[in-house]
């Protein structure tokens, strides 16, 4: 396995998790009035948004200078907050009246998972020595 992608792999496990319990979960979701493309599109953003961050965090690692990593990591931290409220404001406009406040609340659930995942990849790799 590519070592690149075994890094990774926690995030790829909860992205396909997430995506198979929505798919599972629709009709209960559906009943509880809460719209699931709006569930998988934050999925798919958290998603894509963490592996950039990820990406970012890793590459600010091969540096010497530690400061390059704790700006890397709130320049990361930036960009998902930016992403994140750009996400909800565009929500916001597009749905209108029919804007379903449960799946933003289970979006930010969501967010969290990936938030812990992300966090314990970059945990674990600085402890290596050859991180």
């Amino acid at each position: 396995m590519n070592q690149g992608f075994k890094v990774i792999l926690p995030l790829v496990i909860t992205f396909a998790l997430f995506t198979v319990i929505l798919f599972f979960a629709q009709l209960f979701l559906h009943e509880q009035r809460v719209d699931v493309t709006v569930l998988i599109t934050a999925n798919c953003l958290f998603f894509f948004i963490s592996l950039l961050a990820f990406r970012m965090q890793r590459n600010a690692m091969a540096n010497s200078n530690p400061n390059v990593f704790i700006r890397s990591v709130m320049g990361a931290m930036m960009l998902k907050m930016f992403v994140c409220i750009a996400a909800v404001m565009g929500y916001v406009m597009a749905s209108g009246k029919n804007f379903n406040k449960p799946s933003v609340y289970i979006s930010m659930l969501i967010y969290l998972v990936y938030l812990v995942m992300e966090v314990a990849i970059v945990m674990k790799l600085n402890k290596r020595k050859n991180a």
